[in-house]
């Protein structure tokens, strides 16, 4: 009795490639960003700032952990 052919393929795709990974500066700069936003919120509420508590200063506070967090989208 014959024997039957295998209706699998018998080839493989190649392994998909690996992502690059980031250069050290795009940790640093994510950790300085989020702790620069965090300080900045928080020395905003105690009123060290220039023209006590201000909109401006939270506002950049959150802008700079919104950027922290748009590059830790990059980071592998």
């Amino acid at each position: 009795m014959p024997k039957s052919r295998s209706k699998r393929k018998t080839t493989q795709p190649p392994p998909k490639a690996k992502p690059k990974q980031s250069p050290a500066w795009v940790g640093t700069l994510f950790f300085s960003l989020l702790g620069l936003g965090v300080l900045l919120i928080i020395v905003n509420y105690l009123g060290v700032l220039p023209g006590g508590t201000r909109p401006v200063w939270l506002l950049g506070g959150l802008g700079a952990m919104a950027a922290a967090f748009v590059l830790a989208t990059q980071w592998h």
